[in-house]
């Protein structure tokens, strides 16, 4: 049985209440887990809305992007739900081979996932995931293991090749030492297995920065999406890896994802 803490914030705006916060105590990993939901304030009781997952990057938290984009009024503005999990840090979002606590993945398909369709009211046909550098890897990995969870997918700055983080960014920890299997660096990594969305009329979207340590890797990505026909609109734009771009960038991407909204009404 999954254990986990519900701990309920109320933060209230002209009476109306609009935000929470989960609080999971999973066996998938070391420690509790946080997730920061937003609703929208004008939502009734008997709407099914939109929902985006955004998910931080490396060393941040489940708060990083409320402070980068004002959370709560992206939820009023696009009439969606927000979703903010805590990625522990240096998580990437998978299931580690080195470190059996380090289960990410499974804890976001078998606990996170299931409680949020539970407990919120949230369009499962209009899902939507994304997020920033070590989120935007972990955002897209999580898409293309399960496709059929989601509408759509994006990345901003995205850490797609796991071989750009090889001895920083707390992937040796969960990888292991490439000097002994460097075929993994490339099996955990997006771009290696973004030919699973060859065939699929699911649409994605990424961007980087043009002074981005991570810019030719996503260039690479795009080279090999257009390759395969694959559904990707990518941006690329000045901006280096920091808030300021993501602010941009993000904004961009709601955009794309109402688009995709459109397309199912």
């Amino acid at each position: 049985m999954k254990a986990f803490l519900v701990a309920i914030l109320a933060l209230y705006s002209g009476g109306v209440f609009g935000q929470h916060q989960i609080i999971f105590n999973s066996r998938n990993l070391p420690q509790a887990d946080t997730t920061w939901v937003f609703t929208p304030k004008k939502l009734s009781k008997r709407d099914k809305v939109p929902a985006v997952i955004l998910l931080h990057g490396y060393s941040g938290n489940y708060k990083q992007w409320n402070n980068i984009m004002d959370a709560q009024k992206y939820a009023d503005d696009y009439g969606y739900i927000l979703i903010c999990p805590d990625g522990l840090f240096k998580s990437w979002y998978l299931n580690s081979p080195a470190k059996k606590d380090w289960q990410y993945e499974s804890f976001f398909f078998d606990e996170l996932l299931p409680k949020i369709k539970t407990d919120y009211q949230v369009d499962t046909s209009n899902l939507f995931i994304t997020g920033l550098s070590m989120g935007g890897h972990g955002a897209l990995w999580l898409f293309l293991k399960h496709p059929e969870e989601f509408k759509s997918a994006g990345s901003t700055s995205g850490g797609i090749n796991l071989r750009d983080a090889i001895g920083k960014f707390g992937v040796p920890e969960l990888l292991g030492n490439p000097e002994q299997d460097s075929d993994i660096w490339l099996k955990y990594s997006v771009i290696q297995n973004i030919d699973k969305l060859a065939g699929s009329k699911k649409e994605i979207i990424f961007d980087c920065g043009s002074d981005d340590f991570f810019y030719q890797s996503n260039n690479e990505m795009k080279k090999k999406c257009d390759s395969l026909k694959i559904s990707a609109t990518y941006i690329s734009q000045p901006g280096t890896h920091n808030s300021a771009y993501w602010k941009k960038s993000i904004k961009q991407q709601f955009e794309f994802f109402s688009k995709q909204v459109v397309k199912t009404q």
